[in-house]
């Protein structure tokens, strides 16, 4: 995707990734030439995104609709079907989320990878390239450690 980055999430010891790969637009400030952009801003930027996506879900759940054959059957792989009706909301707050995301990161629960290269500090500046790809790897913590 031009002008846009790759999200991975994967988890330790998982074959499967946990969520499906999706991109996100390189905002024009932050591409080459433009601010500098930390691992800090890139977590809070993915983060935003990710809440505002979960509100429209949450919105789209709401109206009630007919599904196809195709959807049902997709619903069935997936160990779900949906035809929405869901009047409850989550309410997610923008800047708990993204303090709730950075702490997991300072407590070493995930690491962030910006095309296989580790980053390790969150206000270490990063350069992302339109093809860059960013992976969450969570982190399995052992019981008795």
């Amino acid at each position: 995707m031009a002008g846009g980055v790759v999200i991975s999430v994967r988890a330790v010891g998982r074959r499967k990734p946990l969520l499906d790969d999706w991109s996100i637009p390189l905002p024009p400030e932050f591409r080459e030439g433009g601010s500098p952009l930390t691992l800090r801003d890139l977590i809070t930027r993915i983060v935003l995104e990710e809440v505002k996506k979960f509100r429209k879900r949450q919105d789209q759940r709401r109206l009630v609709y007919v599904l196809t054959a195709r959807e049902i059957d997709e619903g069935l792989r997936r160990g779900k079907i949906d035809s929405g009706g869901r009047d409850l909301r989550q309410k997610v707050d923008d800047q708990d989320a993204v303090a709730t995301a950075l702490e997991a990161f300072e407590d070493g629960l995930y690491l962030v990878l910006l095309d296989g290269q580790e980053l390790r500090e969150l206000d270490r500046e990063v350069h992302l390239q339109p093809d860059s790809q960013i992976t969450f790897l969570r982190l399995v913590m052992l019981a008795g450690g």
